[in-house]
C-alpha cells in the first residue's frame, strides 16, 4: 500500500548509498521562479513562502538532502571553523545548491548531486549551511572537483544572493558568511547533518 503514496521528501526518500561523496537533492527553486517556494514539513508539498522581493532570483537549483537536520554537530562544526558562537543550527534541512548546464524548468523533483564545497552561513546567528554541488554526469560542471575550481565570479554571486535574499529595503543584513569552504569540510557538514537527523527523527 506504501508504494500507492508519494513519500515525503524530508523523510521518506533515501539521501544515497555514496553520501556524502554524491547525495540525493530534492529541488524546491529552478533559477526561473520569482517566487521563492520551501517544503510544508508537515505534508510533504511545495509551499509559497514569499515572493522574491526585488529582482534577486537564487541561480542555481536550490533544495535540501533529505534525511539531513541542521542541529547540534553542524552547529558545533560551525562554530569551531569561524571562531563564533554559534548555539544551534536553524533546524530545517540542510540545503544544497545544485549547479548545471541543462535549465530545469520546473521544481519538485529529485537528483543525484556531487558536493564540491559550501558556505558556512549564520542566520541571526544559527548555522544555515549551503551546500554547493554539481549535478552527477552534467557535461560542462563534472570537471569541477572543488569549489576552488570555480570561478570567483560565480561564487560570488552564489554570496551575494545569499546575503541578500531576506533584506527589505533599510533592513541591516541578517545573514553572515564566515566562509567558503571545500569538498572535504562539505562531506563532513554533510555527514553531521545526516547524523543530527538520527538523532532527532530516527522513528519517523
Amino acid at each position: 500500500m506504501n508504494l500507492q503514496h508519494k513519500a515525503h521528501p524530508w523523510h521518506g526518500i533515501y539521501f544515497g548509498d555514496k553520501a556524502p561523496t554524491i547525495v540525493t537533492a530534492y529541488i524546491e527553486m529552478v533559477p526561473t521562479d520569482t517566487i521563492k517556494y520551501e517544503l510544508d514539513k508537515t505534508t510533504g508539498y511545495l509551499k509559497i513562502d514569499r515572493p522574491q522581493k526585488f529582482s534577486n532570483t537564487v541561480p542555481t537549483l536550490y533544495g535540501f538532502i533529505p534525511q539531513t537536520f541542521c542541529a547540534e554537530r553542524v552547529a558545533e562544526f560551525a562554530a569551531l571553523k569561524s571562531g563564533k558562537t554559534v548555539a544551534k543550527g536553524d533546524g530545517d534541512p540542510l540545503d544544497i545548491c545544485v549547479l548545471s548546464e541543462r535549465t530545469v524548468t520546473h521544481s519538485d523533483i529529485i537528483l543525484q548531486a556531487v558536493p564540491i564545497g559550501g558556505f558556512r552561513l549564520l542566520d541571526r546567528g544559527e548555522a544555515d549551511d549551503k551546500i554547493i554541488a554539481v549535478m552527477k554526469g552534467d557535461e560542462f560542471y563534472r570537471q569541477w572537483n572543488d569549489v576552488s575550481d570555480c570561478p570567483e565570479s560565480y561564487i560570488n554571486r552564489l554570496r551575494h544572493y545569499f546575503l541578500t535574499y531576506k533584506n527589505l529595503p533599510g533592513d541591516e543584513g541578517v545573514c553572515e558568511i564566515t566562509n567558503v569552504y571545500g569538498r572535504e569540510e562539505a562531506h563532513e557538514v554533510i555527514s553531521r547533518a545526516l547524523a543530527d537527523y538520527q538523532q532527532h527523527y530516527r522513528d519517523v
